[in-house]
């Protein structure tokens, strides 16, 4: 018997499951404004670049007159992010994920320290202060250390809404749920598209996709802590009382009674029992399981992230309007999760993270030998790269949540996901290359999703496995699987 059990006996996936789950992927609409708010924020306007003082137009070349020094452009400028200051365009990006990358190991262990709920509520609150005030930002390094604590928050809050929507639902729900959920990232990607085409004016667009979060704190206050984590924190009676409540909102006002602290703890004794060591970060690595594990999950994240940023980054290249873009980037993501969900449910989280990052792999290579003026097959190549690493994305954070036992949920994710945040930081960065071969960025964006492919066929299944709530439920899972052995 198990905690799975108990979920069972107070409704399964209920009422309240539909609810909570709901009320927690809501804030995933605006989400993607958070992350590909630098596409419209920072975009470059038409403009003509100043002179150099001892120069006269007539003593440069053509390409010189086109693009040198100092903004002249219309109104509003973004603080004259062209000509010679065009890099701090992706300086912004780059410190915005090291804010979500920072975010990723603080709040990670916070809360595996202080509760899933807690550190949820305060990030929304962060969002919506920091987020907000982002609009009036004085000069461009106000903005950067603004975006940064941002980013901190907006790794609050996508950890911790796994592991909360996760940590409440039956073990035969969690793919469907979790691919579906993955599904407001994608609608949010749209959602900004068509805020940035209506408002443009960045000021009132930070305004607008941040505001909301102020009802998302307001609202979040009804979540219910996680049960798992109440009980292996010595907290059993407010676990109790959350099990009762969830039973009576589910309909089954009859099990308050039958549920006591001594069921509870019959449920999960194996749970207690283990919850009395203290693990932290370098506990993924000191076992052989938690370490092979945890080595897998940092190559995924990394190659994830970092393929799905440098294509989806850099939308003024493709030569079609930005917001048209990313009408586009965020449509084909509807098809591909839903391919996704199938495979999760039928093939299994191991084939389908493998069969994700190889194909957005084979994608990312073959654009390399189309010639640059077939823009429309360029485009398109691009499109079904995107929507692979976006499957990607989406399989990770499930099988991640499912890999981790409960005692170091927040802990494993806080960990593996930071190399997502590396990734995504050096994804801008890698943009620049193709100054100096325009095929360079790419070989090195599908270079990482070939490794990542290999490296995610050593994990273990967890397609149907029950939720593992110690690490030694995790080594019995993966000594009856007997995956590919590493040799760590």
């Amino acid at each position: 018997m198990g905690f799975a059990d108990l979920l069972n006996e107070v409704g399964g996936f209920g009422r309240y499951q539909w609810l909570h789950v709901t009320l927690i992927s809501f804030p995933g609409l605006l989400m993607a404004s958070q992350n590909l708010l630098n596409n419209f924020v920072s975009g470059i306007p038409d403009h003509h670049c100043r002179l150099p003082t001892n120069h006269s137009i007539y003593n440069l070349s053509l390409s010189q007159v086109t693009c040198l020094l100092v903004c002249l452009s219309k109104p509003p400028c973004f603080w004259d992010l062209v000509c010679s200051m065009r890099p701090l365009k992706q300086m912004i990006q780059t410190i915005y994920m090291g804010g979500v990358l920072a975010g990723a190991i603080v709040y990670g262990g916070l809360s595996d320290r202080f509760g899933r709920r807690t550190v949820l509520i305060w990030s929304y609150l962060q969002v919506a202060v920091l987020g907000c005030s982002c609009a009036f930002s004085p000069s461009y390094t106000v903005y950067c250390i603004l975006r940064f604590l941002c980013g901190m928050a907006v790794s609050g809050v996508i950890l911790n809404g796994v592991s909360l929507k996760v940590e409440w639902i039956p073990t035969k729900t969690r793919t469907i749920v979790g691919t579906l959920t993955s599904f407001f990232f994608t609608f949010g990607q749209m959602v900004l598209a068509g805020l940035a085409y209506w408002l443009r004016n960045w000021r009132t667009l930070h305004v607008v996709v941040c505001a909301p979060h102020f009802l998302f704190f307001a609202y979040s206050w009804w979540y219910s802590e996680s049960a798992r984590w109440l009980v292996l924190n010595g907290k059993s009676e407010e676990a109790l009382k959350n099990l009762h409540r969830v039973a009576r909102i589910n309909g089954k006002p009859e099990m308050v009674d039958k549920i006591t602290l001594e069921v509870l703890h019959s449920h999960m004794n194996k749970e207690i029992e283990s919850s009395r060591s203290t693990f932290t970060a370098y506990d993924l690595l000191r076992t052989r399981g938690m370490r092979r594990i945890s080595i897998c999950l940092i190559a995924v994240w990394f190659s994830t992230s970092f393929a799905y940023y440098g294509l989806a980054m850099d939308l003024q290249k493709f030569g079609v309007s930005i917001y048209v873009m990313q009408l586009i980037f965020g449509a084909v993501d509807i098809p591909a999760k839903l391919l996704a969900l199938g495979m999760l449910s039928f093939l299994g989280r191991r084939i389908t993270q493998a069969t994700c990052l190889f194909l957005s792999a084979v994608i990312i290579f073959a654009n390399i030998f189309v010639p640059t003026e077939m823009q429309t097959l360029r485009t398109t190549l691009a499109c079904l790269g995107k929507a692979s690493t976006s499957s990607s994305f989406t399989t990770v954070y499930l099988y991640t949540g499912e890999l981790y036992p409960t005692v170091i949920r927040q802990t494993g994710m806080g960990f593996v996901s930071t190399m997502a945040r590396v990734g995504s930081m050096a994804a801008p960065a890698v943009l620049i290359l193709d100054e100096v071969l325009p095929a360079l960025p790419s070989v090195v964006y599908g270079g990482a999703a070939v490794l990542a492919s290999g490296f995610a066929c050593f994990l273990p299944e967890t397609l149907n496995v029950p939720l593992p709530d110690t690490i030694e439920d995790l080594s019995i899972t993966i000594t009856n699987q007997n995956p590919v052995r590493l040799p760590c």
